[in-house]
Parts: C-alpha cells; sequence; structure tokens
C-alpha cells in the first residue's frame, strides 16, 4: 500500500497504474471481443472505433483537468491534438508498407494492434529518457527547441519524394539477415518449415507480416524523435507527455481504415503543421526571454490550434473535388 501510495515521476503511483488499467483494458477488449476473428475492417466501423478511442482520450483528459488542475489540462489537450497531427504522416507511410508487402486489409489491424504494444514500450523509454535529461539539465529544452524550429522549417521547405521501400536499408538488413517467407501464411508472424524437403526436422521462418510490423514500429520510432520533443517544449510533466501521446496513439490507428483512402485529402496539412513546430520549438525562448516564465498553456493550445483547423479547412477546400469517403 506504501509503495501504491508513492511518488514515480512527479505523479503518484496509482495514477500511473489507472492510467496503464486503461490502456490494457482498452487493448483487450479492442482485440478480445471487438476483434476476436479477423475480418476487414470497413470506413464505418473505422470511424465507430477512432470515436471510442477519441472519446476515451477526451474523457481522461477532462479528469486530468479536474484532478491536477486547468494548467495540466490544457497541457495535456495541445499534447494530444500535436500528437495526433503529427501522426497523420505517419498513416500515409503504414499505408505503403501494407502496400508493398501486399497485406490484405483483413490481416492489418492484427499488425497495427501488436504494433501499438511496441509504440507503448518505446514512447515510455523515449520520454523517460527525455524527462531524466531535462530534469537534470535544463538547456537540454534549447537542444530541443531548436531541433523543432529546424523540422518545421525543413518540412516547410521540403520537396515532395516518392519512398521507395525496395531501397530502404533496415527492410535489406533484415531480409539478408533472416529466414523471410516469399507469401504470407495467414496471420501467422512466424511459421515453421521444412529443413529439408522430406525431412521431418523444421527451422523457423519469418513472414512478410512480421516485416511489415517491425517496419512500422520503426516509422514509429523515427516520427516519435518529433512529436516527443514537441510535446516536452509544451510540458516537463512526464505523465502528461506519455498519457497525451498513448491516447493520441491509439485513436489515430482505429482510424487508419478510414484515412488511408482519403489521407491525399489533407495534402496541405503539412504546412500547418510545419508552423506547430516551429511555434512550439520558439515558445521555449519566448517563455523564459518574453513572457518571464513560461507561455500561457491557453495560448499555446489556442495557436496550435488554430493552425492545425486552417491547415485542414483548407486542404478540404483546395482537394473538394478529389472525392471522399468510401462507402
Amino acid at each position: 500500500m506504501e509503495l501504491f501510495m508513492g511518488v514515480w515521476l512527479g505523479q503518484p503511483v496509482w495514477l500511473w497504474l489507472s492510467f496503464i488499467a486503461i490502456v490494457l483494458t482498452l487493448l483487450i477488449f479492442d482485440l478480445g471481443v471487438l476483434h476476436k476473428q479477423d475480418h476487414e475492417i470497413g470506413v464505418r466501423e473505422s470511424l465507430k472505433l477512432s470515436a471510442f478511442y477519441i472519446t476515451a482520450g477526451l474523457l481522461f483528459g477532462g479528469w486530468v483537468w479536474w484532478y491536477l488542475g486547468s494548467v495540466s489540462g490544457m497541457e495535456y489537450f495541445t499534447g494530444f491534438l500535436i500528437e495526433k497531427s503529427l501522426s497523420l504522416d505517419n498513416v500515409f507511410v503504414i499505408s505503403l508498407i501494407f502496400t508493398y508487402f501486399a497485406i490484405p486489409r483483413i490481416y492489418q489491424h492484427r499488425v497495427l494492434f501488436w504494433g501499438i504494444l511496441g509504440v507503448i514500450v518505446l514512447r515510455a523509454i523515449m520520454i523517460g529518457v527525455g524527462a531524466t535529461l531535462v530534469a537534470e539539465y535544463y538547456w537540454t529544452l534549447y537542444i530541443f527547441a531548436v531541433f523543432l524550429i529546424f523540422t518545421g522549417l525543413k518540412m516547410l521547405f521540403a520537396s515532395e519524394q516518392a519512398t521507395d521501400m525496395s531501397k530502404n536499408p533496415l527492410l535489406g538488413f533484415l531480409r539478408r539477415h533472416m529466414r523471410v517467407t516469399d507469401q504470407l501464411h495467414g496471420q501467422q508472424f512466424f511459421v515453421r518449415v521444412p529443413a529439408a524437403a522430406g525431412s521431418e526436422k523444421t527451422v523457423l521462418w519469418a513472414t512478410p507480416l512480421f516485416l511489415a510490423l517491425v517496419m512500422i514500429e520503426i516509422v514509429d520510432l523515427v516520427f516519435a524523435v518529433d512529436s516527443v520533443p514537441a510535446i516536452f517544449a509544451i510540458t516537463t510533466d512526464p505523465f502528461i507527455v506519455y498519457t497525451s501521446n498513448i491516447f493520441a496513439i491509439l485513436g489515430l490507428r482505429a482510424l487508419y481504415f478510414a484515412l488511408a483512402a482519403v489521407i491525399h485529402r489533407f495534402h496541405y496539412l503539412k504546412y500547418a503543421l510545419a508552423l506547430v513546430l516551429v511555434f512550439i520549438g520558439s515558445k521555449i525562448f519566448l517563455g523564459d526571454f518574453v513572457f518571464d516564465g513560461k507561455v500561457p498553456p491557453a495560448l499555446s493550445l489556442a495557436v496550435t490550434f488554430g493552425l492545425l483547423a486552417a491547415g485542414i479547412l483548407f486542404s478540404l477546400w483546395k482537394t473538394r473535388g478529389a472525392g471522399g469517403l468510401a462507402k
């Protein structure tokens, strides 16, 4: 009981355990009830599942606002909004990975689900390291800030380039150092096949489904390099950073099956995201040298929401003749 009531990374242990219990309950309900049998997820089901996860994330944010105060609440919602928006590019890359490996829609949810478990662990490690660095060396926040400004400007002026999965160095490394089957074997990540024709001895082979899972985990790790410093620029509370990240990712994965078909409608959102990164990076310097403390959380939330809303609306308007969601 004493351990349960203790403090870990700035918040009571019971608060962390409650969050973990909520996430595990959601994942068990998702896989064990909603998707006990593999099936193709359509747009309607994707939207319903996403609404469920988003509602859960917003309710948790409301509870954070009530229990930890309005400042923490606004920081949570700002981080939630930034992470969900930055992850939209993630949807496009995941779609490329599924297309390259020819993963049928019926198995895509399985890959995304197990990918979530990897994200939960990897983000925990990255955020734990980031929190330790910021606590011990405050100046690392300035490094985060410069990195975010640089990333935002690069995103703003970068040219469009098609991604060629066949030339991915990690994929080449995996194929050279692992036994990988040419075809899928249902929903299996690994299969055992005879070592030789007529032999009773079997060897373990990975399937393309496993390679797709590994590539998606790496994509998450790469995108986290942007999103984790962005949320640390909003707040240095590890609890707010981690919970807002995880709830945003849970909802976006559920929305994948609807977004994958219309991601082209959000073409101009990347410019809004670039401006958000520049703003979030700049607010570190503004907070320390202009506002004599922190930029007010309400201002951060308002600017972030305004930029992203403008990017979404402008994208939808400019691509209004490009088609919409499938039935």
